[in-house]
């Protein structure tokens, strides 16, 4: 599938923060079908059982992934995480190519729905998860400047996922 823009990383967050040692680093694009997806990996140190990643980190990416599949639509909006169901189907490895994709299902003017997948590189579901956020202004969140974190915007020659 064709990319049609990369989303930025932030500075500190553990699943896109490019200066945070422990993260995932992972980065996102925007797909031709109003999708978003990542490919990345886990390491040794995301473990719980031996060769199977932890099942919060696994979630934490899930919830990543969901709130943006909605920056597709709009990088302005911001959400909080208001309920998750995750699916684990499959364990999932370190040490693997991994991809991520979330696509949005449901949409209001105060809440957003995303389904979101957590596949190998064959595209087998390993994990998935409905989440529904509501949609908040940054300041309802933080009091840091979300623009200035999320601050990096990397380019690269991948043009498919």
């Amino acid at each position: 599938m064709k990319i049609v823009g990369k989303q930025k990383n932030s500075r500190m967050c553990y699943i896109c923060g490019m200066e945070n040692k422990e993260g995932l680093k992972a980065q996102f694009y925007n797909m031709e079908d109003e999708s978003v997806m990542t490919k990345f990996y886990y390491r040794t140190e995301h473990q719980s059982f031996p060769q199977r990643v932890h099942g919060g980190l696994i979630s934490a990416m899930l919830d990543e992934l969901a709130c943006r599949a909605y920056w597709v639509k709009n990088p302005t909006i911001l959400g909080a995480t208001l309920s998750m169901e995750v699916k684990f189907r499959k364990p999932v490895p370190y040490n693997s190519e991994l991809l991520g994709k979330g696509i949005i299902v449901k949409d209001s003017s105060k809440f957003f729905t995303s389904e979101v997948y957590l596949m190998d590189i064959n595209k087998n579901i390993l994990s998935n998860a409905t989440i529904n956020y509501i949609k908040l202004p940054v300041e309802k969140i933080a009091d840091a400047d979300f623009h200035t974190e999320m601050c990096y915007l990397i380019q690269d020659n991948i043009k498919e996922l």
